[in-house]
């Protein structure tokens, strides 16, 4: 995978749409490391960085070079009338090609086995989950902005705007952030029934005028050096429907329950998918996805090998402290709305009164700072838990992110009243 590669030797490149890779491979042995690459890729710095550590090859000569490796290896004898075995064999990536594993002489002399270097990469270490931190407070101010402008556009001032119009004013403002590289996708800018199409793309020339008497749910995210984001946030600008408000609120539950879940050491994303699905699952309801994937840092969005849903995969990698992922569930009507709620969670070590079994307990602490959709909110449905959770939430993005909006009175307006707190008193439902 090119993104264990970018890891393993600390670049990032732009080779690739939206993700800071590059076209390489790499070989490691017990003595020596090579980059096969196009070498006029390297800037001056890496070559010094890397100085005599690391052997530069064109990328081409991968496969000549794997054909010598393969025929190097000492081969030992067996019983007499029988071949010959090797002594020892090359581990290779169960996502690398067909073609490098020939090279190396084939099964006989490979064996295939997932990655370890992306095991270590979704394990961040402290500077990385800082970036993280802190990439997160920029682009959430972003999304602010963004909703507040959005918000004034269609409804007082009544502009037209279409789904793509809208993603191209959503990057202008996060371009203007400290350390903005690109996007991190394609922004799904989606309005009305659009919003029920889960990857939903709109094209210019091919999407849908903003129904401000609609469900609008954007999922984007950028690409920062010190980190990398990816948001859904679902809103509504007129009146939602009750089966509209009621969705929101179930989803959001999902959302809070996966974020306050404690859980012992060496449990699985696969375990954890009910949590965010339990209070869809009591109405009959449910969304066909993933709860949640990897991110990386400054590095793919979607970043295996860890995870939340019911793929089997999930089950094969327990999540560990340093974990970087997604929190999304959902609810989706065809032809009518979709709703999907998205914050970027970091696993972590929890404090628990007890230590049962005397192994540590994780927890999650969330990234991402963004305001609920308050219009969308049946606060009946929440317990006075979920009421505190979203209070104290709020209370933080609005901490980490007025600084940004000195002189902004549109979006000042917008972030007061999004994140302002609801009641903790219980309400009975009528």
């Amino acid at each position: 995978m090119l993104d264990e590669i970018a890891w393993l030797y600390d670049l990032r490149g732009k080779d690739i749409p939206y993700n800071p890779v590059f076209f390489s491979y790499a070989a490691i042995t017990p003595t020596t490391a090579t980059l096969y690459i196009d070498a006029t890729k390297l800037d001056k710095d890496a070559g010094a960085i890397f100085g005599d550590k690391v052997q530069i090859r064109p990328y081409d000569a991968i496969f000549k070079d794997s054909r010598a490796f393969g025929e190097s290896l000492e081969m030992e004898p067996l019983a007499e009338g029988k071949p010959e075995k090797p002594k020892k064999k090359f581990w290779i990536s169960t996502k690398a090609s067909w073609a490098l594993s020939l090279d190396l002489g084939g099964e006989e002399k490979v064996e295939e086995v997932r990655s370890p270097i992306g095991d270590a990469k979704a394990i961040k270490n402290p500077t990385e989950l800082e970036g993280m931190r802190a990439c997160h407070i920029r682009d959430g101010a972003s999304l602010s902005e963004y909703f507040a402008w959005l918000k004034e556009e269609l409804v007082i001032k009544g502009t037209q705007l279409d789904e793509v119009q809208a993603a191209d004013k959503l990057e202008e403002i996060r371009s203007k952030k400290e350390r903005f590289m690109g996007l991190s996708f394609d922004t799904i800018s989606s309005t009305g029934p659009n919003a029920a199409v889960i990857h939903y793309k709109p094209e210019p020339g091919n999407c849908s005028i903003i129904d401000p008497k609609a469900v609008y749910l954007c999922d984007s995210g950028a690409q920062y050096l010190d980190g990398t984001t990816d948001t859904t946030r679902t809103l509504h600008f007129g009146e939602p429907s009750e089966m509209e408000r009621k969705s929101y609120t179930l989803v959001l539950k999902g959302v809070i329950a996966l974020d306050r879940v404690v859980f012992p050491k060496g449990t699985s994303g696969f375990a954890l998918d009910a949590f965010a699905r339990q209070h869809l699952w009591l109405e009959g309801l449910d969304y066909r996805h993933g709860t949640g994937h990897g991110v990386g840092s400054y590095l793919n969005v979607h970043e295996g090998p860890i995870g939340v849903g019911q793929r089997v995969q999930y089950s094969e990698v327990p999540l560990s402290a340093g974990n970087v992922i997604s929190d999304e569930p959902g609810y989706y009507e065809d032809g009518n709305f979709g709703i999907r709620i998205e914050n970027v969670i970091m696993a972590r070590e929890a404090k628990t009164n007890h230590k049962f079994g005397d192994k540590p307990w994780l927890g999650f602490e969330t990234a991402t700072m963004v305001p609920m959709c308050r219009k969308l909110i049946d606060e009946r449905l929440l317990s006075p838990e979920e009421r505190m959770w979203l209070n104290e939430y709020h209370a933080k993005v609005y901490e980490k992110t007025r600084g940004f909006f000195e002189g902004d009175e549109r979006t000042m307006r917008w972030l007061e009243r999004e994140t302002r707190a609801i009641r903790v008193v219980e309400v009975a439902l009528s």
